[in-house]
């Protein structure tokens, strides 16, 4: 089992930023890759950006230039730093990861996020 506890949502204006992250219960190394996706009412769950053990990065076209996910080198922490926010990027932002010893994936609880005009 691989629990994830984010943290670093909540209100924001147009244009300001917030950082989330997501601590996983087990060892990096044992982990990978590790993403973010969001929901917004009435959509499906979509990617917004995804890291791998070795630091090889993939974004969603609407977040490219604006967000950017990292992992701390040696511990179980991804984050999302997310700049320039826009009310369309309003969300519970929900980490992933996947288990290398299972294949299994695993979510957070979600964070919300909400970006006022």
């Amino acid at each position: 089992q691989v629990q994830l506890v984010e943290s670093g949502g909540g209100l924001v204006q147009a244009g300001g930023s917030l950082r989330l992250s997501c601590a996983a219960s087990v060892s990096i190394f044992t982990i990978n890759p590790m993403a973010w996706y969001r929901q917004a009412p009435g959509k499906q769950r979509e990617l917004v950006a995804d890291i791998t053990s070795g630091g090889s990065t993939n974004y969603a076209d609407s977040v490219k230039g604006r967000f950017t996910i990292s992992r701390e080198k040696g511990k179980n922490t991804v984050y999302l730093q997310m700049n320039s926010l826009k009310p369309e990027d309003t969300a519970v932002y929900y980490c992933n990861v996947q288990d290398r010893r299972t294949s299994r994936y695993y979510w957070g609880q979600g964070t919300q996020v909400t970006v006022s005009s």
